[in-house]
Order: C-alpha cells, then sequence, then structure tokens
C-alpha cells in the first residue's frame, strides 16, 4: 500500500500530472507499475495495493519491440478517432504518453512512423489519416436513415476541433458550466441524423417519464421525410436502456 512505503521510506510530497500535490511514494510505486516492475495485487477503498511482479528480471523489450507496441497503439487510436487531421493525430498521441509514460520519449520517432506509413489526403488545408487498408472513397461508407444521441466523450465529439471542422458549430460540454452562462444546457447529447450532427437534445427523467428537449443548429427540426420517426427510435432505445416505462 502506498500509505505503508510512505511511512517506510518518507519521500515527501511531489506534483502530480495535473498540478497538484501527491505523496512522492504514490508516484513512485505509480512508475514501478507501467515500468513491470509491480502488478495491482488489489485495490482498498479505490487505492491500489501493489505486489511483486512473479515474472520481472525478464529481459526487457528492445528498442524494435518498443517501437512494433507503439505502433499497435497508435493504429488502435487512430481506428477509433479517425479521420484524423495531422494536428489532433498529433494531440492523441501526446495523450498516449500518459498511458505508457515509460515510452514518453519515444513519441516523435512514433508520430514519424505514423505519418509516413498511414494513408492520407490533403483536405482544406490540412493533411487527414485513417487507418491502413480502408478506401475512404468506398461506397460501403453510406450512411444509414437512422437518429442517434451521442454522448458528450463519443469519438465523433471528442475531438472539439475536428467537430467543429466537419459540423461548422461549437459543441460544448457545460455540466460545470454556470447555469447562467450556459447555450446549449447540463449535459447536452449531440444529435446525430444520417452523417450529420444537426443538433442537440437535454434529456432528464421527471416523475419516471423520460423529458428531452432537442435544438437545432437551423433553429428547427429537419423536414426530412422519416426523421421523427427516427428520433423518436432513438428516444425509445434510451427509455429501454434506463428502464423507463413508455411515455403515458
Amino acid at each position: 500500500h502506498p500509505r505503508e512505503v510512505d511511512a517506510e521510506f518518507a519521500h515527501g510530497k511531489t506534483i502530480n500530472w495535473f498540478g497538484g500535490s501527491s505523496n512522492a511514494s504514490t508516484q513512485l510505486l505509480d512508475e514501478m507499475h507501467y515500468r513491470g516492475m509491480l502488478r495491482v495485487a488489489r485495490r482498498e477503498g479505490g487505492t491500489r495495493v501493489y505486489a511483486a511482479r512473479s515474472d520481472h528480471g525478464q529481459e526487457p523489450p528492445d528498442e524494435a519491440m518498443i517501437a512494433t507496441r507503439m505502433d499497435t497503439l497508435v493504429d488502435i487510436i487512430v481506428g477509433k478517432y479517425a479521420p484524423l487531421p495531422a494536428r489532433s493525430l498529433g494531440y492523441y498521441l501526446s495523450l498516449l504518453c500518459t498511458g505508457v509514460p515509460q515510452w514518453r520519449t519515444r513519441r516523435t520517432a512514433a508520430l514519424q512512423r505514423t505519418v509516413s506509413r498511414l494513408p492520407s489526403a490533403r483536405v482544406g488545408g490540412e493533411t487527414w489519416y485513417w487507418p491502413d487498408g480502408e478506401n475512404a472513397a468506398s461506397r460501403r461508407w453510406q450512411p444509414d436513415e437512422r437518429v442517434r444521441l451521442l454522448t458528450p466523450f463519443d469519438p465523433i465529439v471528442h475531438d472539439r476541433q475536428r467537430f467543429e471542422r466537419l459540423w461548422g458549430w461549437r459543441y460544448r460540454f457545460e455540466a460545470y458550466t454556470p447555469p447562467a452562462r450556459r447555450k446549449l444546457g447540463y449535459y447536452a447529447l449531440p444529435l446525430l441524423w444520417r452523417d450529420q450532427v444537426i443538433g442537440w437534445a437535454n434529456a432528464s427523467v421527471e416523475a419516471g417519464q423520460l423529458k428531452v428537449a432537442c435544438g437545432y443548429v437551423d433553429g428547427r427540426a429537419p423536414a426530412e421525410e422519416g426523421f421523427r420517426d427516427e428520433l423518436d427510435s432513438e428516444l425509445e432505445r434510451l427509455r429501454t436502456f434506463l428502464g423507463l416505462l413508455p411515455d403515458r
């Protein structure tokens, strides 16, 4: 337990990744875990309790293996968030450094390999990347006739700059914004219709019933045939997920 290590060695305090103060022992154990020296045996009250790795002492991965593993991690990121403009690709690789901090110094080399091996195209003055083996011009990528309510952290929404580039409006997550300054709502869910994010919805439960208020970028709901039925279907799926009864 970090508390036991701190009592034994008293390393003091250190600055953590978000600028606050943590026990140095906690950070030390965390770094040893990432380097394969420790494993998480269990948790006590949410705190990690560590144990020595039984296989520690094996040869560490060489540079070629580290590069392969980094490329695999990058491919997972690109597969989830593509298409990615160059700036966003660099941003997500920076976030990757918090997942594998022991390989932080390999980020630049991994980024260089990525831009040289992935398919790309110059669109709107910026280079965009997508997974190897995908054909961005393929007819299989035709949008379906469906409405989807997305979470604020959905891969389609997560990259706010890309979101604004693709759909021409700024989405905000305002749960921590004072009510008087909110523009979209406490927990606005982006509203995807076909392949366009056309607005947002705020959902709540009152007296056991789902209440939804939609807002639209154009000021009104689409007039296309099928939109209202598809929106009702998505709201019914949300009711089922929440275990609510149908509207009375």
